[in-house]
């Protein structure tokens, strides 16, 4: 499963890219709002830390004809802009347009497997179901991430990837790579809970003390 990160924040994205955890980043306008820089600034520079990676940046109109203006201007960016797109049919139409110009696309805001095969017929490289929102309604978000998997696998000819997002703690990363999501968007946060585990930090713990009894070094 490939990881890309959820954030805006380039220190963050670069920190981790060096370690060589990142497959490509996502960002919304959330994230820009939290970050408190210009958006196309911000996404230049994310493109150029991760060169020939997928970064989504995501269109603000609501409307076929604008959604594919602002779509222009952000492909401008850099080769690996990843158009982030609305899951609705203004959405819809200019997905299917963007995806016949060469241009990627994730669609973003899914809810249902309904909205999945739309997206995916509409040429999607990216479905994003949003998880955590789901579960925050008394839903089952991984039932989702299973079904849409399950659906696009009766069907070769539709070539979408299945990017989990709103993903709220490793539980959700880990059921994720298990139900065989493609993509797993993850908050820098959630990225360094995934590599902590207890029985780790005491087996550590253990082996530094009985390595200093020896008095050797290496």
């Amino acid at each position: 499963m490939k990881f890309f990160v959820d954030t805006a924040e380039v220190k963050e994205i670069e920190e981790l890219a060096a370690i060589g955890l990142l497959d490509g980043v996502t960002t919304n306008p959330s994230l820009i709002l939290k970050s408190g820089r210009d958006f196309k600034e911000v996404v230049k520079e994310i493109c150029a830390l991760l060169p020939g990676k997928p970064v989504s940046a995501e269109v603000t109109a609501m409307d076929c004809p604008t959604i594919l203006q602002q779509a222009a201007k952000l492909s401008k960016i850099a080769d690996n802009v990843v158009i982030k797109l609305p899951l609705t049919m203004e959405g819809l139409k200019a997905c299917k347009k963007l995806t016949g110009d060469g241009i990627k696309t994730n669609v973003t805001l899914c809810f249902s497997v309904s909205q999945a095969l739309l997206a995916a017929k509409a040429g999607a490289t990216y479905i994003s179901p949003f998880v955590g929102r789901h579960d925050d309604v008394s839903q089952d978000g991984m039932a989702l991430i299973e079904d849409i998997v399950q659906m696009y696998g009766n069907y070769p000819d539709l070539h979408t990837q299945v990017l989990v997002a709103s993903v709220r703690h490793p539980i959700h990363v880990v059921q994720a790579a298990l139900i065989g999501a493609n993509v797993c968007t993850i908050p820098p946060k959630i990225i360094h809970q995934l590599v902590k585990n207890p029985l780790t930090d005491l087996g550590l713990e253990a082996f530094t003390k009985d390595w200093a009894k020896t008095g050797q070094v290496i």
